[in-house]
């Protein structure tokens, strides 16, 4: 097998891996048939989940919804930490509204989130 082409493929791989782990550990060596197994399957579903599995950078409102989960704020803490609305905190987090500048920076700095991220770059 040279390259996984679906999720049945995918899935029998998978399990091969978890029987494999049973089998091999730090001090197995490098020439063991189940390690080599293990390493090439390990690639293979490496290289299956780049392409089928992506994993999306993460949106703003994302990220200021795992801080809020984080610094375990509701909608009313976040609006009154920052200073806007309660239904200015659920346009931010819909997307429907992004930020002012002042808003921006208050979301950077109380909620200790990375500036370029708060403003898109």
């Amino acid at each position: 097998m040279t390259k996984i082409k679906n999720e049945l493929e995918y899935n029998t791989a998978s399990s091969r891996i978890k029987e494999l782990l049973t089998k091999v550990n730090n001090e197995t060596p490098s020439r063991d048939k189940s390690l080599v197994e293990l390493s090439l399957l390990s690639n293979l579903v490496a290289d299956y989940e780049k392409v089928n599995y992506l994993i999306k950078t993460p949106t703003l409102s994302d990220i200021i919804k795992l801080r809020m989960y984080e610094m375990k704020l509701n909608q009313v803490k976040l609006s009154e930490l920052l200073g806007v609305s309660p239904s200015r905190i659920s346009e931010y987090l819909s997307g429907k509204s992004e930020s002012t500048l002042k808003a921006a920076r208050e979301i950077s700095r109380k909620l200790n989130i990375d500036a370029n991220i708060v403003l898109g770059v």
